[in-house]
């Protein structure tokens, strides 16, 4: 017999179906035994009657919370159940896996431990309903960025993650041995994008592994993440990236509304607002005087940047002012920005980039690309950069290349904008950091 979903069952009235999932609860009257099964689309409820039955009234009763349990038993309509107002009267049951006891911490009890615990514990804690919403949202979510971009023509690439040579300043690398030499883990697949557009691609986008030694500790960062990247040739300006990525979200957004939003409502309390476009934009040094008139001081190692906090301000001003969640920040100063971005014509200390706020959390980093060889080769020099570790990536530009942007954008952020997380952690199906590296 073929197994059948929970979510399923109502199409199975009065028919002999097997059911295969954990042991959520159990009840063990004298007479009754009432078992709550769950799957990945729902709970039932289990009926045996004990006396027709006493040996498998038996085996039930030995049975733990979270056993996973196979069943067969002919589905009943029930109104008084509260599950789909079914269940599911018992004929046969087998234990695949018993669940021992104690378990370190019950996924369904009214309070959890904290999170450094339940990372311990991860798949534990992902059996949590509110943990496999997020990985359905993911996949619909990445299902949607892919359905938008084969409509606009895109290619999908794979770019390695062992490398040569730093992809952006240097900082923040693994390094690892690799043979007789050293490589690193990638950063980004920044050189690589640009490569595609060398390459005649035009348009290319890639959701990978990124790699970041960053010793934060804070709630939005960690040292693995899921990157979604993007390029894009025969661009204007980077103007034409940013109203790209804001139309690609919208149709994201709605493909997740669409699917999910009353689940998201009421697992998370987040009501899925498709964003209008156009996204405002506010240029750097306006977003800076802004906060200025509104008493937020930056810190000084800030110059140039916005820290969190001031991402959180802006957005609240940006809700004000323009009743929306998304801010387009524009016009960075060269210092806060690698080499190969563009810098803008008539503000040469300026450049052609921009990084999207969502709900006060930085999501993107975006820019035209500099793709005129002796320009970037300029560019690369008054940075400080020695020209032999990235010769090769320069050499992408020497025999012809169109005019480019692009971004990278987190997918965990995007999540935790999504469905109101205030933890990264939590949108991750397994976290590393600093300290972390296991399970």
């Amino acid at each position: 017999m073929e197994r059948t979903f929970i979510g399923d069952l109502r199409k199975y009235l009065g028919q002999k179906v097997k059911i295969q999932g954990y042991l959520q609860t159990l009840r063990d009257q004298k007479k009754m035994q009432f078992l709550i099964l769950r799957d990945t689309t729902g709970l039932v409820q289990v009926a045996n009657f004990r006396p027709a039955n006493e040996e498998l009234g038996n085996q039930i009763s030995a049975l733990t919370v979270e056993t996973t349990l196979t069943i067969t038993g002919t589905v009943v309509d029930n109104p008084i159940v509260k599950l789909g107002g079914l269940e599911i009267q018992l004929e046969t049951l087998k234990v695949e896996g018993l669940a021992g006891t104690p378990i370190p911490f019950d996924p369904f009890g009214e309070t959890l431990p904290m999170i450094d615990f339940r990372m311990d514990w991860r798949y534990l804690d992902l059996r949590r309903p509110e943990n496999l919403l997020v990985f359905k949202v993911q996949t619909t979510l990445e299902m949607a960025m892919r359905e938008y971009w084969l409509k606009e023509n895109f290619l999908e690439i794979h770019s390695p993650k062992i490398i040569g040579a730093p992809s952006e300043s240097g900082a923040e690398l693994f390094e690892l041995t690799y043979f007789d030499r050293k490589a690193y883990l990638a950063q980004s697949p920044q050189f690589y994008k640009q490569m595609a557009m060398a390459a005649g691609f035009d348009r290319v986008f890639e959701i990978g592994p990124v790699f970041r030694a960053d010793p934060s500790f804070t709630s939005r960062h960690t040292t693995e993440f899921t990157g979604v990247d993007m390029e894009i040739s025969w661009i204007e300006s980077y103007a034409d990236v940013m109203s790209f990525q804001e139309r690609w979200l919208q149709h994201c957004y709605q493909r997740v509304k669409d699917a999910y939003g009353e689940e998201i409502k009421a697992r998370f309390g987040m009501e899925i607002a498709v964003p209008e476009v156009p996204f405002p934009r506010i240029k750097m040094k306006d977003a800076v005087e802004i906060l200025k008139g509104r008493g937020y001081k930056l810190p000084p190692e800030k110059k140039g940047d916005i820290d969190p906090a001031g991402e959180r301000e802006l957005a609240a001003y940006v809700k004000e002012k323009y009743n929306h969640e998304f801010v387009f920040l524009t016009d960075w100063p060269i210092a806060v920005r690698p080499f190969y971005h563009m810098r803008i014509p008539d503000e040469p200390t300026l450049t052609c980039s921009f990084d999207l706020i969502a709900n006060g959390l930085e999501i993107t980093t975006g820019a035209q690309r500099e793709h005129r060889y002796d320009i970037l080769v300029k560019q690369a020099l008054d940075k400080g950069l020695r020209l032999e570790p990235i010769q090769f990536y320069l050499d992408f530009f020497k025999y012809g290349c169109p005019p480019h942007g692009g971004f990278g954008l987190g997918l965990g952020r995007l999540l935790m904008v999504i469905l109101g997380i205030g933890n990264l952690r939590e949108t991750m199906f397994l976290f590393r950091g600093p300290n972390r590296l296991s399970p």
